[in-house]
C-alpha cells in the first residue's frame, strides 16, 4: 500500500498537514490501552469498569499470535501447511480490538466526525521483520483499499469491527507477478460478499484463494492483517494495482465459459497507484509482543 506518514505528535497519533482534516480537534483514531486503563485526551472521561486493566487481560492473545508467526512463516517462496492455516486461524477468530489496545470509544467510530472526502484509510505497524508482519488497517465509512495483489505471499485477515465488501479475484492463467504488464488478464471471481464482525479470518494465499482483492467500508472498520512474507520492492513483491473490465473485452483470447457463469469471470489491467491506495501512517501504541 501507498503510505503518507504522520510526523508530528497529538494525543498519541503522530498527525501533520493534511492529515489533520481527518480527525477533530484533541480526538484521535487509535485509542491505545494502559495500565490505567484507556488513555484519552480529558482525564475526566477515564472510564474503569474493569479491576484488571485491558492490556493485561488481552495482550497474551496478540502475543500467540506473534509466537505462533514466528513458527509459521518461514521465509519467502514458502506456504504454511495446512495445520499452521488452522491454528493461526483459531487465534485470529478470536482477537478483538482490545487485543490490539483499542476500544470501541475512540472517535474513530463516530460516523460525525468524518470530515474529509473521499475518506482515507489510516495503518499502523505492530511488527514487522523479513517473514512475516502484523499490521491494523483504519476504513472509515465508504472508504476503499482498490483491487490490489498479494505477489508470492500468504495474507490472513481478521475483521476486528464493522462491514465492508470484499471483492477478489485469481488468475486463471499462471504468470511471473514480478514481471509488470499491461495487458488484460482473466480472472476468475472468489469473493464478493458483505461481511460484518465477528467473522471468520479470511486466507489467501499465493496463486489461490482470491490473492487480488479490493475493500470498500460500508460501515468503519478495523482489519488485522498478518502478511507472510510482507511486501518487498527489493525482493519483487512489490504491490500493484488494477482496474477491472469485463470479461468479454478480450474475448477473441479468453477461452469460452460455459453459459450463466459469465458473471464469475472478468479482466484486469495493471495500472498506476491510485490516489484512493495513498494512507496515513500512524504509530502503533498499543500491546507490545516480545521475542
Amino acid at each position: 500500500m501507498v503510505q503518507q506518514r504522520m510526523n508530528s505528535t497529538a494525543g498519541g497519533v503522530c498527525i501533520t498537514g493534511i492529515a489533520r482534516r481527518v480527525f477533530k480537534k484533541k480526538e484521535r483514531i487509535v485509542g491505545h490501552v494502559h495500565r490505567t486503563g484507556i488513555k484519552k485526551k480529558e482525564p475526566s472521561k477515564i472510564r474503569q469498569k474493569q479491576s484488571v486493566p485491558l492490556s493485561v487481560v488481552h495482550e497474551g492473545r496478540l502475543q500467540e499470535l506473534f509466537h505462533s508467526c514466528l513458527d509459521v512463516f518461514k521465509g519467502p517462496g514458502t506456504v504454511p501447511a495446512q495445520y499452521d492455516v488452522t491454528t493461526l486461524c483459531r487465534i485470529l477468530d478470536n482477537m478483538t480490538l482490545e487485543d490490539v489496545g483499542l476500544s470501541r470509544q475512540i472517535s474513530f467510530f463516530n460516523t460525525q466526525n468524518a470530515v474529509e472526502e473521499p475518506p482515507r484509510v489510516t495503518t499502523t505497524t505492530i511488527y514487522k521483520c523479513d517473514n512475516f508482519s502484523l499490521s491494523l488497517f483504519f476504513l472509515p465509512a465508504t472508504a476503499t483499499i482498490p483491487l490490489h495483489n498479494h505477489p508470492g505471499m500468504t495474507v490472513f485477515s481478521k475483521l476486528l469491527v464493522g462491514s465492508m465488501h470484499i471483492k477478489s479475484y485469481d488468475w486463471v492463467d499462471s504468470v511471473d507477478e514480478s514481471v509488470p504488464t499491461s495487458k488484460l488478464r482473466p480472472v476468475s471471481l472468489k469473493v464478493d460478499s458483505v461481511f460484518t464482525a465477528p467473522c471468520d479470518t479470511s486466507v489467501l494465499y499465493p496463486t489461490t484463494g482470491g490473492n487480488i482483492h479490493s475493500f470498500t467500508a460500508i460501515t468503519p472498520c478495523v482489519v488485522l492483517d498478518v502478511l507472510g512474507p510482507p511486501y518487498s520492492k527489493e525482493d519483487g513483491r512489490d504491490c500493484s494495482f488494477y482496474k477491472e473490465y469485463p470479461y468479454d473485452s478480450i474475448s477473441n483470447e479468453a477461452k469460452p465459459v460455459e453459459e450463466g457463469e459469465e458473471d464469475m469471470y472478468s479482466c484486469l489491467e495493471e495500472i498506476k497507484a491510485p490516489e484512493s491506495s495513498a494512507m496515513y501512517f500512524v504509530e502503533y501504541f498499543g500491546p507490545k509482543v516480545t521475542e
